[in-house]
């Protein structure tokens, strides 16, 4: 990639990782379901006059993606996130969605992978297990177990999002801001009760961090990402990414206070080396296809 689009995905990768630390500091005040509508509620405001209807027969299937994203994964994820106690962990866990992806894709879309990704998705695997032994994450194991669920649902909603067309990456993440208010506003009100009450005495701190979630991370940064893909194989794009949870590590040891231990070192390195080679085993793929249809 030229040098511009280097030093805007570097961009993106520093707006998704600020996030890990200003959505941490917000959740000290609002619940995490209630800032995940709160954020969702924000966001749909602009991209309800930009959202464009999907094909006909496709809304099960977008509602469904709606759901999985924004309902269970970023309420699990901020509950996750709230729990943990740090930022390094959940930041590094949320990776595994990759290799989780990809399973899923041979599962439902029948799409096969060579055994180097396979040993990939097993070395990834076999990270968050190791992570899982740090004393940092022992303490507070629940946040492991909702972050890897929070994977997985984004995981299954970026494999039922592939067959979606007609729809540009705002008119996703519109629709899916507009789906997921009702739902995780109605999951609040069940489990964080007097979450409504408390959230007019909220600091500027915490609707700092849901201001930036709805519009930097989501519509700034996905809005670049979109840009980004539209120039560039996707494959080529996806393995600088694996900047954010390095940026989201280095933030929590200089902001939050985060000291890692030698297995969450050793298991962040084997869930990211197997995040990296399955993103690299992609960009030889995408090279291959080209050459393979040539007379």
């Amino acid at each position: 990639m030229p040098a511009r689009d280097v030093g805007l995905i570097l961009l993106i990768c520093l707006a998704w990782s600020i996030n890990f630390l200003t959505s941490a500091l917000a959740l000290r005040e609002i619940p995490p379901f209630l800032f995940t509508a709160l954020r969702f509620a924000l966001l749909a405001l602009p991209l309800s006059f930009m959202l464009k209807r999907p094909a006909p027969g496709q809304w099960p299937r977008l509602i469904a993606v709606a759901l999985c994203i924004g309902v269970l994964h970023f309420g699990l994820s901020f509950t996750a996130l709230k729990l943990a106690g740090d930022l390094s962990s959940p930041a590094i866990v949320m990776q595994s969605y990759v290799p989780m992806t990809t399973l899923l894709a041979w599962w439902v879309l029948g799409e096969r992978f060579a055994w180097r990704t396979g040993l990939a998705i097993g070395v990834s695997f076999a990270g968050v297990l190791v992570l899982g032994f740090d004393p940092l994450v022992l303490d507070r194991p629940l946040s492991l177990v909702l972050m890897v669920i929070s994977a997985a649902f984004l995981a299954l909603g970026t494999v039922l999002m592939k067959p979606l067309r007609g729809l540009d990456v705002f008119s996703q993440q519109g629709w899916t801001a507009v789906f997921s208010v009702l739902p995780l506003l109605a999951i609040s009100v069940v489990l964080e009760p007097g979450g409504l009450a408390q959230l007019p005495s909220a600091s500027a701190v915490a609707w700092g961090g849901a201001l930036y979630a709805a519009f930097v991370s989501s519509l700034f940064g996905h809005g670049l990402y979109y840009l980004l893909v539209q120039r560039h194989p996707v494959a080529q794009v996806t393995p600088w990414l694996l900047l954010v949870p390095v940026l989201a590590v280095s933030l929590g040891i200089a902001f939050w206070g985060d000291r890692p231990g030698p297995r969450l070192w050793i298991g962040g390195a084997m869930v990211l080396g197997g995040v990296l080679i399955i993103a690299l085993r992609g960009i030889a793929k995408s090279r291959s296809v080209p050459a393979a249809e040539t007379p």
